[in-house]
């Protein structure tokens, strides 16, 4: 797999459904080996809860600069379980039939893949932000 916006993700960025620095926006650690990237996916519920090693909580931060959405480094508190090989960022609405799977990360991020150890697991953004849309 390569890094990818999920379609409907992009989709409801476009329709004003998802909106940068207003929404809840959370990532989740992936076990690559549970959870496999779908474009047909659109809502957290198809995200599989043996493919989710660990939940954040809002992301805090958060902004949009010429295009580019950048938020603070997270920390995810004493995480065990599967291997994770990606990230997933979505729109926390409180239903997972209607949180928006927004981009999902498993090249080229740095501390990837890991096995998680009970100790906590820095998400570390990088420093040109967590993703830019432009032309």
């Amino acid at each position: 797999m390569a890094n990818a916006m999920y379609p409907s993700g992009g989709k409801a960025i476009m329709d004003g459904n998802v909106v940068f620095g207003t929404n809840d926006l959370r990532a989740i650690l992936i076990d690559a080996g549970n959870y496999t990237y779908s474009d047909a996916h659109d809502f957290l519920n198809d995200v599989g809860g043996s493919g989710r090693v660990a939940t954040s909580s809002a992301l805090a931060s958060v902004t949009t600069t010429d295009g580019v959405l950048d938020a603070a480094d997270k920390t995810l508190s004493s995480v065990s379980g599967a291997s994770v090989e990606a990230i997933l960022l979505y729109k926390h609405t409180g239903t997972e039939s209607t949180s928006y799977l927004i981009f999902y990360w498993d090249t080229g991020v740095t501390g990837l893949p890991l096995s998680p150890t009970g100790g906590d697991v820095i998400i570390q953004w990088s420093a040109s932000g967590i993703l830019s849309i432009s032309l």
